[in-house]
Formats: C-alpha cells, sequence, structure tokens
C-alpha cells in the first residue's frame, strides 16, 4: 500500500497597498513551511492600483506560489479582504458576480482568488497591522519598498536607496559569568539563525563574536546591513577603529583596545564585504525581541 504523502502546512502574511490611493501599488506574501521552519518573501507592484488591489493581488500571489494542495493559515490586517472571502464571496457568486447595490469592483481578482480557494484548506485571520508581529511587519516593508520602485525611488530615504543584498540583526545575553549571542542571518528570501555560548565573557565580547560570525557566514563582496542595540560595536566599527590602528592600537588615552583580536578579525571581515549599520534607536523591530530569547538560550 502506499502512503499518501502528508499535506503541508503553510502559513501565509500578506499586505499590499498604494500610494496615493488610488495611485503606485506594492504588494508582499511571506510563505512559511512548518516542517522545514524556512520561509519565502514575494513581491511586486503596478504603477497604478488600490489599497484592495494590492491586498488582493498579495493573497492571489502568496497562494499561486503553492506547488500541491496545502493547509494554508492566511493573515492579512485588511478586513476587506478577510470579510469578503469569509463573508460577501457566496452572495457575489449567487447574484453573477454582483453587490446588492450594484456592480461588484475587482472582479477580477475575485474571481481569481475563489478558483485557488478551492485548491487549499484554508484559514483566514485578521491581523492588527503595525502592532509588532514580525511577519507584518516584513510584508509591509517590501510592500512599501515596491511602492517606492514604482515611484522611481522618489520618497525613499537616503540609507534605502540601496537595499541590502542581506540583513543581519544581532542580539547578546551575559550574566553570571556566562553569556550567548544571536544573530539572524536575512538573504534571497531565506533565514538563518547562529549563536554560540561562552564562560568568562563580557557583553562587548559577545557582540564582537555575533558579529564576526555572522559576517564570515555570508560571502565576500556582498552588500550587509548589521542591525545591533549596542553602540559600542556600532562606533567602534564606524567611528574609532581607524583611530585606533593609527595608535597602534592604543585609546585616546594611550591604552591598549580591549578585544584587538576581535576588532581585528572584525575588521577584516567588514574589509570583504559592504557594510552598513543602521541605527535601531526609536526603532521597533520584532526580529530583536525574538533573538533576545535565542541569545539566553544559547548563554545556557
Amino acid at each position: 500500500m502506499t502512503e499518501t504523502p502528508e499535506t503541508p502546512e503553510i502559513t501565509i502574511y500578506t499586505d499590499g497597498g498604494a500610494d496615493p490611493n488610488p495611485g503606485a501599488g506594492g504588494w508582499a506574501a511571506i510563505l512559511l513551511d512548518k516542517a522545514s521552519g524556512k520561509h519565502r518573501e514575494i513581491s511586486g507592484g503596478e504603477p497604478r492600483a488600490t489599497n484592495n488591489r494590492m491586498e488582493l493581488t498579495a493573497a492571489i500571489r502568496g497562494l499561486e506560489a503553492l506547488k500541491r494542495r496545502c493547509r494554508v493559515h492566511l493573515y492579512t490586517d485588511s478586513l476587506y479582504l478577510r470579510k469578503g472571502i469569509t463573508e460577501w464571496l457566496p452572495g457575489w457568486i449567487a447574484r453573477g458576480w454582483k453587490r446588492k447595490d450594484g456592480e461588484l469592483q475587482n472582479e477580477d481578482l475575485w474571481r481569481r482568488l475563489s478558483e485557488l480557494v478551492q485548491e487549499h484548506d484554508i484559514r483566514w485571520d485578521w491581523i492588527k497591522g503595525h502592532a509588532g508581529n514580525r511577519w507584518n511587519e516584513r510584508a509591509d516593508q517590501l510592500a512599501t519598498l515596491e511602492i517606492r520602485k514604482q515611484k522611481g525611488g522618489k520618497a525613499a530615504p537616503a540609507a534605502a536607496a540601496e537595499r541590502p543584498q542581506a540583513e543581519i540583526f544581532l542580539r547578546v545575553s551575559c550574566a553570571k559569568g556566562r553569556g550567548g549571542w544571536a544573530a539572524l542571518i536575512r538573504r534571497d528570501g531565506e533565514e538563518e539563525v547562529l549563536s554560540g555560548g561562552f564562560s568568562s565573557i563580557t557583553p562587548n565580547q559577545l557582540d564582537l563574536l555575533g558579529a564576526i560570525a555572522a559576517l564570515e557566514s555570508l560571502p565576500p563582496g556582498i552588500s550587509v546591513a548589521i542591525h545591533t542595540g549596542s553602540d559600542y560595536l556600532r562606533n567602534g566599527a564606524t567611528r574609532w577603529i581607524e583611530g585606533w590602528k593609527r595608535r597602534g592600537w592604543k585609546t585616546q588615552e594611550g591604552q591598549p583596545v580591549m578585544s584587538r583580536d576581535l576588532w581585528e578579525r572584525l575588521e577584516k571581515a567588514m574589509a570583504a564585504r559592504r557594510v552598513t549599520w543602521p541605527e535601531t534607536k526609536g526603532r521597533e523591530l520584532p526580529e530583536m525581541k525574538e533573538l533576545g530569547a535565542k541569545a539566553k538560550e544559547a548563554a545556557g
């Protein structure tokens, strides 16, 4: 007797918008595979769209990315999408794709979505937008980048003009002589978490070790943004290191630079890649909260 393959379980987070509305549009979907723990990011845009069309497009593209029947848990922050698919759709179909009061907007997209609904077992949930959920925030970020592309990059902050090829998020935990670091590495829609634990170590050393390990795991020549809450690490890498080298690895006070061996390794890793250090103060990064637990776990 041939065993039937288990139906994959996939979670999808979607978002879409237009600026202005109607105007340049962008959409994004993030697919998380329960079995492997991996995720995939897809996104796109249109020169003229509406918020609602982009929300629908995000859901459609997310479901179209599935190559076989799946059990899907789809999260959207669009009540229009969720109520449309769970409450209003049967009535529209019964009336020949009409609303009670007239024409149905976005009929082409609703028709396509109704086809995809038949191909999977889907649970639709609404999630509050901009409330700190890691994947909702990421989908919003990707959709916003697509809107900026449609605008030719206008209104994009200078730091976001060139999107880095990889991102590193770094956290450390240190208590009672033991410490751990954890780094989330995001590249090409894939994520990997690295971590390490040590005894007789300082938080500053942990920050350096985490940054070094994460950078060394990436290929030379790549552009990388490192997100860290450590001013010591960021300032050392961007402002202090050149002065230390000119003074023979001495501080302004003439004292030997602590952890020189680690700083030299970090400098070598940075020299082989294009590294930026975005400011994190005043920004809520959902990735950081999750990494805090990973760092504590690594510390043992």
